[in-house]
């Protein structure tokens, strides 16, 4: 096929997980149920913390906020490849795949910069205890998670701003369920190193200096804790920060997946299963994360769950 301009509109079609029916129908009860569940995961999560005055505190708004970036994060996805396998069409629009991967980037870099930003916050709790209130205040926490939304909006625009001149052949196959910026590139008809150093800067500055943070977070932390003389105290202060490291962990360590299995793999189904972690499975478990090693956050749903059962 010969390349042409994507004022031509091109034909996108993304090929999704599996052609065989019978798979299909049991991926779609299987993302349908993934879906369900971490929309009501994270809405709880939501709730309990608006409900409960005892969680008006910035860990709980920055957990708030994280549990609404992943609700986004997956919603920018998931019913999309829902919608492709129920009604058995693949298609996809230019504008609306340029939009999902504007937005998939947008939430991907929010959630990277909330988990930072309450590395942060524990750190303060940790080893300035005493001075937590004034270090953060609510300003400063709004200010912080202003600055975490308008970095993570314009810096999705460098990578979906260059995919704009990108060109394609007239029929473009993505093998994949939804549109991701690496598999454009390796579709694309136009020369794309432009794109590609644009893609390793953003990713390199968006990774590395949230990640760096998060490190530094934590070895001040761990430092603080083993000066600790009691092991009560010791275990007290490591659950506190428990359930955002194990967090931190299943995030990059998915991404980390994705990034590994691109690289060192030919194929792109590995590339697609760790994307699944990370955009379905780890955006699920963030809230069983925190209702399971939090007692505050255990609490507050057993009211909100004892309330909704109870007769009215």
């Amino acid at each position: 096929m010969e390349p042409e301009n994507h004022t031509g509109i091109p034909e996108f079609y993304l090929l999704g997980l599996s052609e065989n029916p019978e798979i299909q129908s049991a991926l779609f009860g299987l993302f349908l149920s993934l879906y369900v569940v971490t929309i009501f995961g994270n809405l709880l999560i939501i709730l309990a913390i608006v409900s409960d005055p005892k969680l008006h505190t910035p860990m709980y708004l920055f957990l708030s906020n994280l549990s609404f970036s992943d609700i986004c994060f997956t919603s920018v996805t998931v019913p999309k490849m829902l919608l492709n396998i129920q009604t058995q069409r693949k298609r996809i629009t230019y504008a609306d795949c340029i939009a999902q991967m504007y937005f998939f980037t947008v939430f991907g870099l929010l959630d990277n910069l909330l988990l930072t930003v309450m590395a942060y916050d524990r750190f303060v709790a940790i080893c300035h205890p005493l001075h937590y209130t004034v270090l953060m205040s609510p300003k400063l926490c709004f200010h912080l998670l202003l600055l975490a939304w308008l970095i993570s909006i314009l810096g999705a625009l460098p990578e979906s701003l260059t995919a704009l001149s990108l060109s394609f052949c007239a029929v473009v196959e993505i093998p994949h369920y939804f549109c991701e910026l690496p598999e454009l590139l390796k579709l694309a008809c136009s020369d794309t190193f432009v794109n590609n150093v644009v893609l390793y800067i953003v990713t390199g500055i968006m990774g590395f200096f949230p990640l760096a943070g998060i490190l530094f977070s934590y070895s001040q932390i761990v430092t603080s804790v083993l000066q600790i003389s009691t092991a009560g105290g010791k275990y007290k202060a490591f659950s506190t920060c428990g359930s955002h490291l194990s967090v931190v962990s299943l995030f990059y360590g998915t991404c980390l997946g994705v990034y590994l299995s691109s690289t060192w793999t030919q194929g792109s189904w590995a590339g697609v299963l760790a994307s699944i972690l990370y955009t379905v499975v780890t955006p699920m478990m963030n809230p069983f994360i925190y209702s399971l090693r939090n007692r505050d956050m255990k609490r507050a749903l057993n009211t909100i769950l004892c309330n909704l059962s109870s007769p009215s």
